[in-house]
């Protein structure tokens, strides 16, 4: 049945053969240093040449101009220096058999000019983008040589470093800007007709080929339908592919569907959880079908079910499931294995993506290895040590990971749950309609743990007593958190919690005020539920930025809702106290700014949003009988090392507490604190 599946039958594009059709697109995961792929972003791609990727993709976008600053940690493809990095990760990667290429740019409008050397930004036209809020200056003739140039001379270093080709990005960068009536508005021989249109992109081009030559790989990653008013119309992209091809410049066309001017429509182009799968395949088959030209594509296509049927149906050459390699890096050779539902799902929480875009680097919201190859494993090895008898006390992430963890070592593991399902604040969360898939995160471990022989006992509250009975060698504290309400002067007892509306215990009221003073999720998913009941809302935040715990792309169908249902927001306020008038609440708000009780509001009800207090009753009850008291080495849990204190040489067991357990954070949090402590046991 593997011999014939679609996903793994080979594909030759000019002389090269990729072994399988899965590949991971170009994206920045802002592992560099100093601009360059050194050992942290050289390891995240062999990773996926060890997993049995055919087609890594870096960079998203090498850089190839000094006026093009990086936007979100990207390459800097316009220095020599980059050569020998690429040359090694592209060797490492040859090695395990997978091909690399590279995505190369212009950044155009899309970054800022108060950043590296201070250049103006540039684009065909001056028209502001708003996500970087950049005004750019308007290409020169001797602009556009410049650029021209550094665009051939960054292709040359991409074929001395032994790469198997490279792509340029046409999407809200300097070429397509050229393109797209939205952006380009000149009155010279750059705009007008579609020939005129690509001329740039063409001089690009055919310098690009003299510079590498016919046989080296060179492809566009391309919006072919802005989807937009006033910007380039499916008819006139395909037209542009159908020149693409015929120029014979190109070998193959990775597609695109939708603008990013802002978030709002960049989330179309790039789909959070609980928006549509795979929205632009149907369009790429199109677009493939029209041109009998290869095409690569990739838009949340996140499950091997929807990839294979993307290869079978001949609507791919190549089919990307990228934000899939982030979770799982292993996919193809679990695929190849029979393993498939040992594959680490993605869950569509663009957590990655998310970090990237605030200026931080890639990291999965439930696989914390990734990016982090050279300390934490992606398959977890056996102890060499003595078989040890594990207690783990709570089934959400954190616990889970660690009884998955813990087991996969080879050791006795035992885990109690008090509620009669695992998944903790997972469950809380997926209760939100839009964010159902995160209970992924909760099922793949416990499945996980059921294969592993852990010992699963639920609707069990856990005492200290039962510890001491079970004999433990190691008891893992991982109970989470309670909401709290400590930033209330008076009267915080009239308000209720985000758990309770996104639980259904509390129904919302008429009149709705939601004090969120955490930022993230929880806060967000209770004002999206309590605005879908029809309530009247208005969100109060501290906050200069409204929801700053929370990346662009996720805050757009939350700011969907409450646009459409006129949800009031008010930032930088506090709530101080809250009164009972009647049969209303008074709510007394004061700004941090003048430090007086700035205004009220009369209301039916309030809800507060103060992330959770630690539920550690267990953990302290079972301190002094520990062998180290709970203390953990730092150090060493930073290094990835065992932890060895024992700081009370009667205890009879090591005690740890982790996650929410220790202090409220985050699904990631939780489970990178139980992979680096168990990953040693």
């Amino acid at each position: 049945m593997r011999a014939n599946d679609p996903l793994l039958q080979p594909y030759t594009i000019k002389h090269l053969t990729l072994r399988n059709r899965i590949m991971s697109t170009a994206h920045e995961p802002n592992y560099h240093e100093d601009g360059m792929p050194k050992d942290r972003y050289r390891l995240y791609h062999v990773e996926k040449a060890k997993g049995g990727i055919a087609l890594t993709m870096t960079a998203g976008s090498a850089v190839v101009s000094r006026d093009s600053p990086p936007a979100f940690g990207n390459l800097l493809a316009y220095k020599d220096e980059i050569v020998p990095w690429l040359a090694k990760l592209a060797d490492e990667c040859h090695t395990h058999g997978a091909a690399v290429m590279i995505q190369l740019t212009h950044l155009g409008r899309r970054t800022n000019w108060n950043k590296a050397d201070w250049l103006p930004v540039l684009s065909a036209s001056p028209v502001r983008e708003p996500a970087h809020r950049a005004f750019p200056k308007e290409m020169e003739d001797w602009d556009i040589e410049r650029i021209v140039a550094d665009y051939a001379s960054a292709a040359e270093r991409m074929k001395a470093a032994g790469l198997d080709g490279f792509e340029f990005e046409c999407y809200g960068h300097l070429m397509d800007a050229f393109w797209s009536p939205a952006t380009n508005q000149r009155d010279d021989l750059y705009n007008g007709s579609i020939d005129n249109r690509l001329r740039f992109t063409m001089r690009v081009l055919e310098a690009v080929r003299k510079a590498v030559g016919p046989d080296f790989l060179v492809g566009c990653r391309l919006v072919a339908d802005e989807d937009w008013d006033k910007g380039l119309s499916k008819a006139e992209g395909l037209e542009i592919c159908h020149r693409l091809k015929a120029s014979g410049l190109v070998d193959f066309l990775n597609i695109i569907r939708g603008h990013i001017e802002h978030d709002a429509p960049l989330a179309k182009v790039i789909p959070v959880a609980g928006m549509q799968a795979a929205p632009h395949l149907d369009f790429a088959g199109e677009v493939r079908a029209a041109t009998k030209f290869p095409v690569f594509h990739a838009a949340r296509i996140n499950d091997v079910a929807t990839a294979r049927h993307a290869i079978a149906e001949g609507k791919l050459d190549m089919v990307g499931m990228t934000r899939a390699h982030i979770a799982d890096p292993h996919i193809a050779r679990k695929i190849a294995e029979g393993r498939e539902a040992d594959i680490r799902p993605c869950v569509g929480a663009t957590y990655c993506l998310d970090r990237i875009y605030e200026g931080h680097e890639a990291l999965c919201i439930h696989n914390p290895a990734t990016g982090r190859e050279a300390q934490m494993p992606h398959v977890v090895a056996k102890a060499q040590g003595p078989r040890r008898r594990i207690a783990v006390i709570g089934a959400g992430p954190a616990g889970l990971e660690a009884a998955r963890v813990t087991a996969a070592r080879g050791h006795e593991v035992t885990l109690f749950e008090a509620s009669g399902n695992p998944g903790g604040q997972i469950r809380l969360a997926a209760q939100a309609k839009r964010r159902r898939e995160l209970i992924a995160i909760a099922d793949w471990r416990a499945e996980q743990c059921e294969r592993l022989g852990v010992a699963m006992k639920f609707n069990q509250l856990v005492e200290a007593s039962d510890i001491r009975d079970l004999g433990a060698d190691v008891v893992i504290v991982a109970t989470g958190g309670l909401p709290q309400n400590v930033t209330i002067e008076e009267g915080a007892d009239l308000a209720v919690s985000s758990w309770d509306i996104l639980s259904g215990d509390v129904k919302p009221a008429d009149d709705v005020l939601l004090y969120d003073d955490n930022g993230a999720h929880p806060g967000m998913a209770a004002a999206e539920l309590i605005a879908e009941a029809g309530a009247s809302l208005e969100i109060l935040s501290p906050e200069r930025f409204f929801a700053p715990e929370m990346g662009g792309l996720n805050l757009v169908p939350y700011m969907k809702t409450f646009t459409e249902r006129q949800v009031r927001i008010t930032t930088m306020t506090r709530l101080r106290a809250l009164k009972r008038q009647g049969n209303k609440i008074q709510a007394v708000l004061w700004s941090p700014y003048s430090e007086t009780d700035s205004a009220t509001r009369l209301v039916d009800q309030v809800v507060v949003e103060n992330a959770t207090a630690p539920l550690a009753d267990l953990y302290f009850d079972l301190k002094e009988e520990s062998s180290n008291r709970g203390e953990v080495d730092y150090e060493a849990f930073v290094a990835g090392r065992p932890q060895t204190k024992r700081t009370n040489p009667s205890g009879r067991f090591q005690l740890f507490r982790i996650g929410d357990a220790v202090a409220s954070r985050n699904i990631h949090a939780a489970i990178y604190d139980a992979l680096r402590l168990c990953v040693v046991l």
